[in-house]
């Protein structure tokens, strides 16, 4: 028997005119439509005026693992079934990775149906650099993870891309200033292409301050790359010329790092420093 297909379709975030053409014709074709929320599936394909000819069933996070098999079942029998999240590109911090890596290993095919993504949509307003950039997910919920994340951050020279709970949203923005610095640039998304869509672009202080007051919708942050950091012999000299001034190697060594975002470790330029004068 000839295998059907594994179709993973993008869905609008928030305005239904934003969903292709392909994505209207699978929700009328498809056998099987694997829904995040079948609710939410049923009332986009009403404003798009189509009816879903198949059979509409949940696939979320956490039945996921035990949807697979059967969803393999029916590709292997010829069946199209069509995988769509609540909003925007799935398996981006959304359902449809196992059954992608099962129909692969089964050899059964898989298209996609590229269209809206919260990623690539606030990378592009953010007015932050866009050539090279990472996405990294939720921000961590607790606060000694979080501050543990930004961390890893820190050097990261890269654009980064982040969803964040508008809950914690203040508490996140707070870490990021005390692990990133006040002055590094970053933009939140608000509601994308929804009625009340707003973006905010600023410092992380100015930000932190902003989402001090009461903030609700869907949340995508965009957060500026580490500024590259002079180079460590420039690093060392700056050191000395501290030193000279009168301040102590582990004191000098401290505002040289401070002030230059995306340096090295403290120790690596302080070993620099002793070595230099060896």
């Amino acid at each position: 028997m000839t295998p059907g297909k594994l179709l993973i379709g993008a869905t609008p975030l928030g305005q239904p005119a934003d969903a292709s053409t392909r994505l209207v014709e699978a929700l009328t074709s498809a056998d099987i439509i694997a829904a995040e929320d079948t609710r939410r599936i049923r009332t986009l394909a009403q404003a798009l005026g189509v009816t879903p000819a198949g059979r509409v069933l949940s696939f979320f996070d956490q039945n996921e693992a035990s949807r697979v098999p059967g969803l393999l079942d029916e590709i292997g029998g010829g069946a199209t079934v069509l995988v769509v999240s609540d909003a925007g590109m799935p398996l981006i911090n959304d359902p449809g990775y196992r059954l992608v890596v099962a129909c692969i290993e089964a050899g059964w095919p898989v298209s996609c149906l590229p269209g809206p993504s919260a990623v690539t949509t606030a990378l592009a307003v953010s007015g932050l650099a866009s050539d090279r950039f990472c996405f990294e997910g939720f921000a961590p919920r607790k606060h000694g993870a979080r501050t543990a994340w930004l961390h890893t951050l820190a050097n990261e020279q890269r654009t980064c891309v982040f969803f964040e709970s508008p809950r914690r949203l203040a508490d996140t923005l707070r870490d990021a200033v005390e692990v990133l610095g006040p002055a590094r640039r970053a933009a939140v998304c608000r509601e994308l292409t929804k009625t009340h869509e707003e973006i905010l672009r600023g410092t992380l202080d100015e930000l932190a301050q902003w989402a001090g007051g009461k903030v609700l919708g869907e949340i995508t942050v965009v957060l500026a790359g580490a500024t590259p950091s002079a180079d460590l012999p420039t690093l060392v000299a700056e050191v000395e010329e501290l030193v000279d001034a009168g301040a102590r190697v582990k004191d000098a060594c401290a505002q040289v790092i401070a002030e230059n975002p995306g340096a090295p470790s403290r120790r690596e330029l302080y070993d620099a420093v002793l070595r230099g004068r060896a």
